[in-house]
């Protein structure tokens, strides 16, 4: 039964455990991982350039708005002109939606005629949920022919939230060759953005992101497969990374790269909030404007910087309309950046992996068996160390794979190992108690459970020494034991005295004496010690009477049974003595000695003598003498005493009274 309930108790705790590291990293991650995350990819992921051959960004920020107060679609049509005449990029991302077209204005006509000349020009679009309405459904199918990707092998299909679109133009379908997604979506609302949606379901059709459809269009292809794992690019053998496909959105995360220094005129050192070459438009509308006049160009953009190289065009002002997203490396990224720095992890294949379950789960397993072990195996200071160590080495090999683009769990396998610590001790602290318990029991019945309390009250102060006390000590002893002893086995004389102990343990007990020890058949104990009374003679007395009683009724019960008859004598002394530990450092005894001690057993011997059963000192009887009838018996000669003194034999006691 007993190894049941361990068993039971092993496994309710076993289970409760298994909870615990369940509710707190589900916790955890959807309170702190967010944060952990950020945390290594800007602090060690991060560690290197942005794609050498060189993407370039040409921002709409606050010096071109002070420039060209009044922005407008003319000069938009310079700017994007400038790249079809004079510079040649390989391939032009617009990180805006579509501009509305109007029939009637001859600038809209015009900006609609130039883009769609640019077969290098890929602007965005954004997708919307809901149905699509009837009158659309032509709209969408001419969409989906156009802009949506090919996917190769079997089509890998989600439960899309997305059918229709908006912000494209219908008269885009018959100009433009080159639309994509531009959405970018944190993690959770008003969170860190981590990854990009590189393929968006819209019904049953996907569309890739403004970076992969620059990128697909850079190596003259629009095939695509899916898988479980990865987005392949059969032409290029290109494997992306991704996420769970889920809402129709086929995630993966950034390889964030360093942001740029530079110096100011003051010669301090600035860092920009990209990681990419920027240009102010005006710079660009600037040189535009002087090479169509046959003027001399700014030395620091020559259209020859543009060729061949990918150009993003994007936003980078304050306000309502502002385009700045937070990423690992900055609470105001710009959106620009972001999608460069896609581009940039596409073309130099170039991303984040993330360690999958089992990596995880095996890490974990591993950090919780050894704070396990730590924690039973070394004491707590040691145990605190070694997990110490053990986290500052697990950081290190994080931050390690993270900056070789790697990423492991960081924040359940130190979650799981919080719980450990705290379950670990805690129950360490329930099994040693429970031990410790057993241990108590056990050295209970060797010595007084009086003793061991108070042994265990000072157990961080345990020393040789003791103190002076005014005790009553009592002797019992088995009349002609050893007579006895010779016509029995072994066994027979144990079972004999088992049971006359056990039966005189609880007298004693209940009278607050406490047994010092067992001499083979003598029984000594003491009252007054450890346990503090002040009626400690008469409890003595009146413990050794009713002692007696019970031996009449173990006498009757052995006569029955065919067992011998025995008889007690007891003897009892007050007085002072020396009560404490004796003995060694190593090896320790608490026990009285003293000349009351002697005298206790002496008068007990003179029982036999007198044929009496409970003798008591002169000592003993001054503070039992209200409530007891005695027998004086005077002047006797104790060994080991010059004079004479007198005993009493106790006839009867008055149990109630005090």
């Amino acid at each position: 039964m007993k190894k049941l309930k361990n068993k039971w108790f092993y496994l309710n705790s076993f289970f409760i455990y298994l909870i615990l590291i369940i509710v707190a990293i589900v916790l955890s991650v959807l309170f702190l991982e967010t944060e952990i995350k950020a945390y290594f990819i800007s602090n060690f992921t991060a560690n290197m350039p942005a794609y050498s051959n060189g993407t370039k960004i040409v921002v709409l920020d606050e010096d071109t708005l002070a420039k060209y107060p009044k922005w407008n679609k003319d000069l938009y049509i310079e700017l994007l002109d400038y790249f079809k005449t004079y510079a040649k990029p390989k391939v032009l991302g617009v990180d805006f939606i579509a501009p509305s077209i109007d029939p009637d204005n001859k600038s809209d006509m015009k900006f609609l005629e130039l883009i769609s000349s640019m077969d290098n020009y890929v602007s965005g679009f954004v997708p919307e949920k809901g149905d699509v309405d009837p009158e659309l459904l032509d709209y969408m199918k001419l969409f989906e022919q156009k802009y949506s990707v090919n996917i190769v092998g079997s089509p890998y299909y989600s439960d899309t939230q997305y059918y229709k679109v908006s912000g494209v133009p219908e008269k885009y379908l018959n100009g433009v060759d080159n639309l994509a997604s531009v959405v970018i979506k944190p993690e959770k609302d008003g969170g860190i953005i981590f990854s990009s949606i590189n393929l968006i379901q819209i019904g049953e059709t996907y569309y890739p992101s403004l970076p992969l459809r620059m990128y697909l269009y850079a190596n003259n292809t629009n095939d695509i497969e899916i898988n479980d794992y990865y987005i392949v690019v059969p032409k290029t053998k290109l494997k992306i990374p991704h996420k769970l496909i889920y809402g129709g959105v086929v995630k993966t995360d950034i390889r964030f790269y360093d942001n740029i220094l530079f110096k100011t005129s003051q010669d301090d050192i600035i860092r920009s909030d990209f990681s990419h070459d920027v240009v102010s438009a005006y710079k660009i509308i600037d040189s535009y404007r002087n090479l169509k006049a046959g003027k001399p160009q700014p030395s620091d953009i020559p259209p020859e910087v543009f060729n061949d190289v990918a150009v993003f065009i994007g936003e980078y002002t304050s306000g309502p309309s502002s385009d700045f997203v937070k990423t690992p490396m900055s609470n105001r990224h710009p959106g620009v950046d972001v999608q460069a720095t896609v581009y940039d992890n596409l073309v130099s294949n170039d991303f984040i992996n993330n360690a999958n379950l089992f990596i995880n789960f095996f890490v974990l397993a591993i950090i919780a068996i050894l704070t396990f072990i730590f924690i039973f195996r070394f004491s707590f200071i040691k145990s605190l160390l070694a997990v110490l160590i053990l986290d500052v080495i697990f950081f290190i090999i994080c931050a390690l794979c993270a900056r070789n683009a790697y990423i492991l769990g960081f924040i359940c396998p130190i979650t799981a190992q919080l719980v450990t610590l705290i379950f670990g001790y805690s129950y360490k602290f329930i099994t040693e108690n429970r031990y410790k318990e057993k241990i108590k029991q056990a050295m209970g019945k060797y010595l007084s459970q009086d003793v061991m309390k108070n042994v265990v009250r000072n157990i961080d102060d345990l020393k040789l020494g003791g103190k002076r006390a005014t005790v009553t000590v009592l002797f019992s002893d088995i009349r002609g034991f050893t007579s006895l002893s010779e016509k029995m086995s072994a066994e027979e004389v144990s079972m004999i005295l088992n049971e006359y102990f056990a039966e005189m343990e609880p007298i004693i007990t209940k009278y607050n004496g406490v047994i010092n020890k067992f001499i083979g058949d003598a029984v000594m104990a003491i009252f007054g010690e450890p346990i503090q009374d002040l009626n400690h003679a008469q409890n003595a007395v009146k413990c050794a009477y009713e002692m007696l009683k019970k031996v009449e009724y173990l006498r009757d019960k052995w006569l029955f049974e065919g067992k011998p008859k025995i008889e007690i004598g007891v003897g009892i002394n007050t007085g002072e003595v020396f009560i404490g530990n004796i003995g060694t450092e190593t090896r320790m005894e608490y026990t009285v000695i003293g000349d009351t001690v002697n005298l206790a057993s002496r008068i007990e011997s003179y029982n036999k003598v007198y044929r009496t059963n409970l003798l008591v000192s002169c000592s003993t009887y001054e503070a039992i003498a209200d409530i007891a009838d005695v027998i004086k018996i005077s002047e006797v000669q104790i060994r080991g005493k010059a004079k004479k003194m007198n005993i009493y034999e106790v006839l009867r006691i008055d149990l109630n009274k005090k």
